[in-house]
C-alpha cells in the first residue's frame, strides 16, 4: 500500500509542476507543457558538468527526475554550452513547434525551477551554466 501512495505522490508533484509551468505560460495544453519542461531540464542537463548535472537531478521530484534523466549517459561530455545550441536543443525537444518560443520556455522553466527548489541548488545550477546562459535565469 505504501508504493502505491508513493507512486501517487510522485504522479500528484509531477502534475503540480506541470500546471505550474502551464499557469507561467498561459498555456492549456499539459502535453505540450510537459514537452517544454523535459526539453529544457534536458537542454539545462546537457549544458552542466557530469557532477552538476546530477546534483540538480536529484533535486527533481521523482517523476520528472526520472524524465530528467532520461537518455543520459554519464560519461557523455556537456552539450549545449552556447546558447543558440541551447535553445535549438529546447526547440528540437518540443517538436520544433513554430508556436512555441523556446527563449521564453527557457526563461519560464528557469523561473520554475527557481521556484521550487531550494535557492541554493539554483545558484549553484546558475553559476556551472555557461555565462552567456546566465541571463535566461530570473535575477
Amino acid at each position: 500500500m505504501a508504493l502505491v501512495r508513493d507512486f501517487s505522490a510522485a504522479v500528484q508533484s509531477a502534475e503540480e509542476w506541470v500546471a505550474d509551468l502551464m499557469r507561467r505560460l498561459a498555456w492549456q495544453d499539459p502535453a505540450r507543457a510537459y514537452l517544454a519542461l523535459v526539453a529544457t531540464l534536458h537542454a539545462l542537463r546537457d549544458c552542466l558538468e557530469r557532477e552538476e548535472a546530477i546534483y540538480l537531478g536529484v533535486q527533481l521530484p521523482a517523476l520528472l527526475r526520472g524524465s530528467y534523466f532520461d537518455g543520459w549517459h554519464r560519461g557523455r561530455r556537456a552539450a549545449a554550452k552556447k546558447r543558440g545550441a541551447f535553445l535549438a536543443r529546447i526547440h528540437d525537444g518540443v517538436h520544433r513547434d513554430p508556436a512555441i518560443d523556446p527563449e521564453q520556455v527557457a526563461r519560464v522553466v528557469l523561473a520554475l525551477l527557481a521556484a521550487r527548489l531550494p535557492a541554493t541548488e539554483v545558484e549553484d545550477a546558475k553559476a556551472a551554466t555557461p555565462e552567456e546562459l546566465h541571463n535566461l535565469w530570473p535575477s
